[in-house]
Parts: C-alpha cells; structure tokens; sequence
C-alpha cells in the first residue's frame, strides 16, 4: 500500500466517526433507531420533574404520545447543570437510544451528551438539593425538637381521710 492511500485511509478512520456523529436525526424518527447510539435534536418543549426526582426533557406539547424524552436522573443533574434553562431551546441530545413504554429515551448522565448553541447550562443552584429530590434546602434551618419536660404519670392517690355524710 503506497503512503498516500495509507494516509487516505487513516483521513477516513478519523473523519467518519465526525460525520456520523455530525447529523442527528429528528424526535420523531428516534423510535426507528431503539438500539443504536445516535444524536436526536429537537427544540424542548417542556422540563419535567417525576416524582422520583428525575428531570424529563419533553419535546412534544403531550408527554403521553411523544416519540422522545431525554431522562436525566437526579444524581446526575449535579455535575449536568440547570436543565431546567433548557426549556423553549433547540439542543442535540447524544446516547444510546433506548425504549421505554413504547417510547424512545436517551438517559443523559453526562454535560456533553448535550449540545447545541442553546445547550449551554448554568450550575444547579447552590440549595438545590438533589438528595431532596428536587427540594430546596438552604441549610440547616430546621427548628429543633422540644427538650422533653414532662414527668412520669403518678397513679391517682386516694384520700385517706374520706369525710363522712354529716345526714346520717
């Protein structure tokens, strides 16, 4: 194999990985690529929050009938950021697409999995306690218990000197 064909080739090796990752492919064509790891972009309709404290990232108005959902689980949202900036944003979101529920998911345990010129995420809020799922928490502010003062139940005494009926 001559030089040039050899650094063609390694051109190729390095390149093609860039394209294929280059091109993402829209919400509702994610369900066809369940298995596979791509790049799905669409604009964020909605953030969610699930009671488990996992934040949901909604690219339709109905989070039922919606092709896609981009999952980012709370002890993840630490070191992503503020997911909840993303939302009526335009981003690319890079994973193993999976299904759940007849829907198609990238979970999203990483800052770069997101992209996009939108995709730029502020920290998580200094209270924002992830171990609260999801409730914030400035510090140690709550009220202490009461010292316990009460005394032990004494049995009722009875009178030793019952007056008697001056009637009888």
């Amino acid at each position: 194999m001559s030089l040039p064909t050899a650094r063609c080739l390694i051109c190729l090796t390095v390149i093609f990985p860039v394209i294929s990752h280059a091109s993402c492919i829209p919400v509702n064509e994610a369900v066809q690529h369940i298995g596979e790891t791509k790049c799905v972009t669409g604009k964020v309709v909605r953030v969610d929050k699930g009671a488990d404290g996992a934040h949901y990232l909604s690219f339709c108005k109905q989070a039922k009938g919606c092709p896609f959902t981009a999952v980012i689980l709370p002890e993840d949202l630490k070191h992503i950021g503020d997911v909840r900036a993303l939302q009526g944003k335009s981003v690319e979101v890079h994973g193993d697409v999976k299904e759940h529920d007849g829907q198609a998911e990238i979970v999203v345990s990483e800052p770069r999995q997101l992209k996009g010129e939108e995709a730029k995420l502020p920290p998580m809020p200094k209270g924002y306690d992830v171990e609260q799922r999801g409730h914030y928490s400035a510090g140690n502010s709550s009220h202490p218990y009461p010292t316990s003062t009460s005394t032990k139940r004494q049995p009722a005494t009875i009178p030793v000197n019952i007056p008697e009926d001056p009637e009888q």
